[in-house]
């Protein structure tokens, strides 16, 4: 049995779902999800759609092939076909925190995050030990202002030779360069707190402190080259009050990132995320 996901988006017309059912059930492909969503004001449609098929002559290539010819074509859609034979790879980036990178790596090894991670890179050695543990190859590759060209030039040749999908910034502190935002739009995933941009700075728990703040938060989003300004993933928050030290908001707004970065990898590893005029579509 094969399993293929289908995400599309075109303008918004009538017939396009009965039309990518009836398609699917000609190739002998039972729907196991569908959900679709359209942006009224933009007036642009969206789906995903999971299929399974027990064919024996059934090829993913073939498939694309007539979904594009039959379909794709006629609609004017935008669209990807993925197999679910195929594991994405994510590359990630760290820096010197720690509280991601032991959070993706735990789940990545009891099995929960359906993806592979070739190697990860680091501007620093001090987390290099955890990836030793993991048993995941470490690239050290420093950025200083006299570096940067070269640093993105060894980023680039490792990302190309492991053949990376999609970076996760698993809180990796420097700004990435253009040509490898460019290389993978919309597959580049960070995460930060979310006090941006009232709390800018080294310290924004310190600063949301003395102003007495309710509310902390995390944001995931896609890299893009206006700083923190892509296409939101996913978010969270927690309450505090006046009863809480600034050592227990960091601790708090840790907690949040590890979760709200883990569940937009997920999200974007399962297929779950559509990108359109810098928001998402995220499905169920």
């Amino acid at each position: 049995m094969q399993k293929i996901t289908i995400l599309i988006h075109c303008k918004d017309r009538p017939n396009i779902i009965a039309s990518v059912t009836n398609f699917i059930a000609e190739k002998q492909g039972n729907i196991v999800y569908i959900d679709q969503h359209v942006d009224r004001e933009q007036n642009i449609f969206f789906m995903r759609l999971e299929s399974e098929f027990i064919h024996e002559s059934f090829t993913a290539d073939g498939f694309r092939e007539a979904f594009k010819n039959t379909l794709a074509d006629t609609f004017g859609m935008k669209w990807r076909i993925y197999s679910s034979a195929r594991k994405p790879k994510m590359a990630l980036f760290i820096s010197k925190y720690d509280h991601c990178l032991y959070d993706l790596l735990g789940r990545y090894n009891s099995g929960e995050l359906n993806l592979e991670i070739p190697f990860i890179i680091s501007n620093h050695l001090d987390l290099k030990p955890i990836a030793d543990s993991f048993k995941i190859p470490f690239f050290h590759i420093p950025v200083t202002k006299d570096t940067k060209e070269e640093a993105e030039q060894k980023q680039l040749e490792i990302l190309e030779k492991y053949q990376i999908d999609f970076i996760v910034l698993a809180r990796y502190m420097q700004i990435i360069p253009e040509k490898i935002i460019a290389r993978y739009p919309n597959k580049i995933i960070n995460i930060h707190h979310s006090f941006l941009p009232a709390f800018v700075g080294a310290k924004p728990y310190h600063s949301a402190f003395k102003r007495g703040v309710k509310i902390i938060g995390a944001t995931s989003h896609y890299v893009t080259e206006e700083l923190d300004a892509g296409p939101i993933i996913d978010q969270g928050v927690t309450r505090v009050s006046h009863s809480h030290s600034i050592e227990d908001l960091i601790a708090k707004g840790r907690d949040l990132e590890k979760i709200v970065l883990a569940n937009a990898v997920k999200l974007h590893t399962n297929r779950k995320v559509m990108v359109y005029n810098n928001k998402t579509v995220i499905f169920s």
